[in-house]
């Protein structure tokens, strides 16, 4: 895995942990030589992954839509950074560019980010891993709600599986490692027999 593309916040969150954490991210990743891809800002969560990166020593490929640049947010250290013409470019390209998927604690945009790209995993349009880092049990109550969509028959087992959560990095990278997509063809009535 050469490229793991990173979502998270332009906040801080409340508390260091969630800024902490996102740099350790960034060191863990440039240290095992795997460029990180992100956002492409400087400030928040997003700027404290790229700055573990980079003081790694690692390469760090930022990608951030025209409007985010015109409001001074963008990185200036990166190793590379692509202005996209609006946010849906900005996710195309960041999923071209990844192996694989991690979300960090975020708000909204990242859950999007998130969902989109599980979504597209799921409709078989990629077969790469997707993971949520479950920092300070940040997406507890998140995980709570998809065995919930789970239990109700609106998210089948395969695709929720699909999902890998962990709440230490190094754990999360070994199961990317190994990841294969499910064998798994939706029926309108998953209770029906293949036979």
């Amino acid at each position: 895995m050469q490229r793991i593309c990173v979502f998270s916040g332009s906040s801080h969150g409340r508390g260091e942990q969630y800024l902490d954490q996102a740099r350790q991210v960034g060191t863990v990743l440039a240290r095992r030589g795997i460029t990180v891809v992100y956002g492409g800002a400087r400030v928040g969560t997003m700027g404290s992954l790229a700055d573990g990166a980079l003081e790694a020593g690692g390469q760090v490929v930022g990608v951030i839509p025209r409007a985010l640049v015109d409001w001074d947010v963008a990185h200036q250290g990166l190793s590379e950074l692509h202005v996209a013409e609006d946010l849906h470019q900005r996710k195309a390209m960041m999923a071209e560019q990844a192996d694989a998927f991690i979300a960090l604690p975020g708000g909204s945009g990242t859950l999007e980010e998130l969902f989109e790209i599980w979504t597209w995993g799921q409709l078989g349009l990629h077969a790469k891993p997707v993971g949520l880092l479950n920092v300070a049990e940040y997406f507890t109550p998140l995980v709570g709600f998809l065995d919930h969509m789970t239990r109700e028959g609106f998210l089948h087992q395969p695709h929720r599986d699909m999902l890998l959560i962990e709440k230490d990095l190094e754990t999360l990278l070994d199961r990317f490692a190994g990841y294969q997509p499910p064998d798994y063809a939706w029926r309108e009535n998953p209770t029906e027999s293949t036979d």
